[in-house]
């Protein structure tokens, strides 16, 4: 047990220390065609106000857990800016595991106080996974998302835009057993 601590603890050590951005605009292209592939996220593309795309975001941990991630924010089709994102976790957890994650914000209100540079997602939050040919109905109020049996895709999600943001996650591997509690925090840097 101690040596699969170690290991976290030094995962988590590693992904930290490549928090200094690069002025370089990234080619995140390949991460945001999955998200369009999927029903669900393709009619926010359409209406949202901007969103933020992170293509890695690893994740691990034993009792204590933390992730950390990359990405850029676009706005009208362009990028306008570099974030990261990290979090922090408390509770059952065991393993590890990476996933790419999509926030779309519905207006100018949600994408100003993104941009802000010090954004939060507090332990409530909520984010839709997303899995090839999942089917949703998209709206601006009410709770974030819910699953039900589909006929074909086995995945039918209600999702909403929840504070002015919609959120959602794409599965790239791993295996992670969690009941814990934790918040994501956000930074900004504009190009």
């Amino acid at each position: 047990m101690k040596h699969i601590l170690s290991v976290s603890v030094v995962a988590v050590i590693l992904g930290l220390a490549g928090v200094a951005f690069s002025d370089e605009v990234k080619d995140y292209s390949d991460t945001i065609k999955t998200f369009k592939q999927s029903p669900v996220v393709a009619k926010f593309f359409k209406d949202s106000y901007g969103y933020a795309v992170f293509p890695t975001i690893g994740k691990g941990g034993w009792v204590v857990g933390g992730s950390y991630g990359k990405g850029q924010v676009y706005r009208n089709g362009g990028v306008t800016g570099k974030t990261s994102i990290i979090e922090g976790s408390i509770g059952f957890q065991f393993g590890g595991k990476a996933f790419s994650e999509i926030i779309f914000f519905q207006d100018k209100r949600a994408y100003d106080r993104f941009i802000s540079g010090s954004f939060e997602f507090d332990a409530e939050a909520q984010a839709t996974v997303i899995t090839a040919g999942a089917q949703a109905e998209a709206g601006t109020t009410g709770v974030g998302a819910g699953a039900t049996a589909g006929p074909k895709t086995g995945v039918q999600a209600k999702t909403k835009y929840v504070n002015g943001m919609a959120v959602f996650v794409h599965s790239k591997g791993g295996l992670m057993y969690e009941f814990s509690a934790g918040g994501q925090k956000f930074t900004f840097e504009p190009v």
